[in-house]
């Protein structure tokens, strides 16, 4: 029986590889504009959900996103700091967690119990428009839970006070405990509470047990049962994005200009 080299088998090891790296690389190229378009829609099609233009898990066509989107949402990226808009920063190719991870374009946060980690010194913003009008703010958010990174939106109405929805597009939380964050019926549960009390200062909770309704209960939310770890963490990581390091200073402008 005929046996080969030490060197010929590392030879074509070597060569089965590098072909094969060859096909990986290649596919990895080619796929990369397809799957910057299925990040881009995905984004739409949460902020189109939040915004209350398509239903949850609502069977919609990329063409039909795009077009909902571009006729009823427009994204601004705005300075944190000054509350600000930044007018020569594309906001369709903006990414605000790489900006946040860039020590040239974001920091490191202060300190909070949402345990953001990074900051970018802009960030995006989505309004819905009627017309000339804007009915709806969505602010991006994300923070610790019991296992993962929550990332999601906010929305609020003209007032920039009553929340609208909430929804978060990624996250590791225990499926039935944690993962109850993508329960419909929870998320509703937000729909008309008060983010801020009369004072200004930033109120909405979530609370462990069972709150009012939004009328006689504005500030609280419905805890997630068996999860008080992601309940508090949801908490504190829309505290902090209403907050002065998120963006507070953008919705005091807001509130000021009117838009």
């Amino acid at each position: 029986m005929k046996t080969h080299s030490t060197g010929y088998i590392f030879g074509f090891a070597a060569a089965v590889c590098l072909v094969c790296s060859i096909f990986v690389s290649g596919a990895a190229v080619l796929l990369k504009p397809r799957q910057e378009e299925n990040r881009v829609l995905d984004r739409q099609s949460q902020v189109l959900t939040v915004a209350g233009l398509i239903r949850p898990g609502q069977d919609t066509d990329a063409a039909k996103i795009t077009e909902l989107f571009d006729a009823n949402i427009v994204a601004k990226v705005v300075d944190l700091k000054t509350g600000a808009y930044v007018d020569d920063i594309d906001a369709a190719s903006f990414d605000q967690q790489k900006a946040a991870k860039d020590p040239a374009t974001g920091r490191p946060a202060p300190e909070n119990d949402a345990k953001v980690a990074y900051l970018p010194n802009n960030a995006i913003v989505y309004q819905v428009k009627d017309g000339d009008n804007v009915t709806k703010v969505i602010l991006p958010i994300e923070g610790k839970g019991l296992w993962s990174t929550l990332y999601g939106y906010l929305a609020l109405a003209s007032d920039v006070n009553t929340i609208e929805g909430i929804t978060f597009y990624k996250h590791g939380e225990t499926p039935g405990l944690g993962g109850e964050v993508d329960n419909p019926n929870w998320k509703a549960l937000w729909r008309g509470r008060k983010a801020f009390d009369e004072a200004g200062a930033v109120k909405i909770s979530v609370i462990k047990g069972l709150a009012g309704d939004p009328a006689s209960d504005p500030h609280r939310v419905d805890g997630l049962s068996g999860a008080t770890i992601t309940s508090r963490g949801v908490s504190h990581l829309v505290q902090f994005w209403l907050g002065e390091h998120g963006f507070a200073p953008y919705l005091a402008a807001f509130r000021k200009n009117g838009g």
